[in-house]
């Protein structure tokens, strides 16, 4: 039997009632009244000939004929309603500003990757981008959202996964190496030279591991502290000593041959990037626009 205009309509109907499995509930989300959608799936029930839905005073449940057909169109419909929403972006072009307080490390990793292709899409919408690693209120400081690893974005706040799960290892320049010689153990970096990184909470970040038997986490005494991993990079490039940092980081120098990874059997994988920003704002189409577009070309997979 041919699928008829009806029938499109109605299945939009009866996919919306499955989900919330609630005519009223499925009613406001289609701007339509239960009566309308009872009636509609009368139809569409009395047109195919079975019962797609069991209905009660109280519940609303699907027959074994209702659950094929909701498994068979909710992809097709749901590619339907993707397909139709990508073609937002064609319509009138975006504009606005968007300010964003980053982690140091995801403006060179996370967003320097997209932003040839956003800008080309997007070229009436500016991005302010502040990289640094002291934590501030995104809110109070007038951003529209946070970068941070997960754990460390605030509990009020609503976040979405930009990047996979992040290695973390230890790297030196190869004249250190061999000079100092290379660890073979976390236990032997108290005999070499460890650059320390401090925290934006001021803290000096402990080098982690894991092992046989399970994650531990080293308090190296580090020959030089700063606050800033690209200027601790530029110090074991120049031989200074062992750095602790993201693998994403360091691959274009270990790719030349300028660092070399160490302790390799002992890294461990840290917590991926997060967006963040506040539930109690509209979200601004540049940083939807932005989320969607770090989602798509996963440049720190997902």
């Amino acid at each position: 039997m041919p699928t008829s205009r009806s029938d499109l309509a109605d299945l939009t109907y009866f996919l919306a009632i499955s989900r919330h499995r609630s005519f009223r509930l499925a009613g406001l989300e289609l701007g339509v009244s239960a009566s309308a959608l009872s009636h509609a799936l009368k139809g569409l029930e009395a047109r195919l000939g079975v019962r797609l839905l069991h209905r009660t005073n109280r519940s609303v449940t699907l027959t074994a004929a209702g659950e094929e057909l909701r498994d068979k169109v909710a992809e097709p419909f749901g590619t339907i309603d993707q397909a139709v929403e990508s073609l937002n972006r064609y319509r009138d072009a975006p504009t606005g500003r968007v300010r964003l307080n980053v982690a140091a490390e995801a403006a060179p990793l996370l967003l320097a990757p997209v932003m040839p292709i956003f800008i080309e899409r997007y070229p009436d919408i500016e991005i302010d981008i502040a990289a640094r690693d002291q934590m501030t209120d995104v809110i109070e400081d007038g951003f529209d959202a946070g970068i941070r690893y997960a754990g460390t974005v605030p509990e009020d706040m609503v976040a979405q996964r930009l990047s996979g799960e992040l290695r973390w290892i230890v790297v030196a320049s190869p004249a250190y190496l061999e000079k100092f010689g290379v660890p073979q153990h976390p236990s032997d970096l108290e005999h070499h030279h460890c650059l320390g990184v401090r925290l934006g909470n001021a803290h000096i970040y402990r080098w982690e591991f894991e092992g046989p038997e399970g994650e531990f986490s080293v308090p190296v005494a580090s020959k030089v502290l700063v606050n800033g991993g690209r200027a601790m990079l530029a110090m074991a490039l120049a031989g200074t000593g062992l750095m602790y940092g993201m693998e994403a980081t360091f691959a274009p120098y270990i790719a030349r041959g300028e660092l070399r990874p160490v302790l390799e059997d002992w890294s461990t994988m840290g917590p991926a990037y997060h967006i963040y920003y506040s539930s109690r704002r509209q979200v601004p189409t540049g940083l939807k626009l932005l989320i969607e577009l770090i989602r798509e070309l996963r440049p720190l997979g997902l």
